[in-house]
């Protein structure tokens, strides 16, 4: 029971919380302004004190200031920091989960695209050479055997090797071979040693996807696709070169600009999250002199994968 003259509990408790706000602004305002500054406004207010008659009250302030905003500092300083990581860490994780919504997206516009073609091939083959429709099937059944289950446990930031990415890659192109026939030229210049080398999943396939539909097939006589993996001053250099009708951005219009840019800007923002500025992507067209075609390079941290990883394959 409290008497007429006693403050509630819940009272103080308001107060009190009202009362720590208000100094914990005022200190954050201390630290924020420069010590130049805060002894201008000290030496004002204790001239101010001693017109009106109050110089201990002013120089009090003025002490107690000085102390909080020596002792606030660093710990202000560590409060803004956290909330800034905390900011930046949030940021990371909204940027990551839209990377991966646009690689899903991606993959199941790609899908559909080379496997009706494919089963379309492999249909008239059936009729007109049966050998080569069994051939080309098995190729699908290796292509899905090695594809699905690394699509399943793709993120955004899953780095296999380049080993995994070469055996979803060879029966890709066991199969364009198959369809384009001698209107297809494939080189391979791949050092078995780099097969153990870290390399983002399925970005080296998104490569050669897009030199095939945007380079080669639109090209009525076909072309060569060269892929070519190197080691320079420690990092993976991995290059998709294709004959094809080129790369040309500024001239792209429609479901072309939207498929191609797509997929280019997700291996950017996926380098970027796994390698920061130590990954590079690059695409161009290939110069008057170097022939028709284009160019594709990534380039990451040249590391080798855990031997137990290689063979688990």
């Amino acid at each position: 029971m409290t008497t007429p003259n006693s403050t509630p509990p819940s009272t103080f408790a308001a107060l009190w919380r009202e009362f720590k706000g208000v100094t914990y602004n005022y200190a954050k305002w201390l630290v924020s302004i420069s010590w130049k500054l805060f002894f201008a406004i000290s030496f004002v207010l204790l001239l101010a004190g001693g017109m009106v008659d109050l110089p201990q009250l002013a120089f009090l302030i003025v002490l107690t200031s000085i102390v909080i905003k020596a002792s606030f500092k660093q710990q202000i300083q560590a409060e803004e920091k956290a909330t800034a990581a905390t900011y930046l860490a949030e940021a990371e994780q909204l940027k990551r989960k839209l990377v991966e919504a646009r690689m899903a997206a991606m993959q199941a516009q790609v899908e559909p695209h080379f496997l009706f073609n494919t089963l379309a091939s492999i249909d008239h083959l059936i009729e007109t050479d049966p050998a080569r429709a069994s051939l080309m099937q098995k190729s699908l059944i290796a292509l899905l055997r090695a594809t699905l289950p690394a699509m399943r446990e793709t993120t955004a930031n899953t780095v296999a090797y380049l080993g995994q990415e070469l055996a979803i890659i060879r029966p890709y192109l066991d199969i364009q071979k198959m369809r384009m026939e001698d209107r297809l030229d494939i080189v391979w210049d791949i050092p078995e040693g780099l097969k153990s080398a870290e390399m983002p999943s399925m970005m080296v396939l998104s490569l050669v996807e897009n030199a095939f539909k945007h380079g080669l097939e639109p090209k009525a006589d076909g072309g060569k696709l060269v892929l070519r993996a190197e080691v320079a001053h420690g990092k993976l250099l991995v290059t998709v070169k294709d004959s094809g009708v080129g790369y040309y951005p500024a001239d792209s219009v429609g479901d072309k600009e939207k498929s191609t840019g797509f997929g280019l800007a997700n291996i950017k923002d996926r380098l970027a999250l796994i390698y920061g500025e130590q990954a590079s992507f690059s695409i161009r067209a290939l110069e008057p002199f170097e022939g028709s075609g284009t160019l594709a390079q990534i380039s990451v941290p040249y590391k080798v994968a855990p031997t137990d990883a290689v063979f688990a394959s």
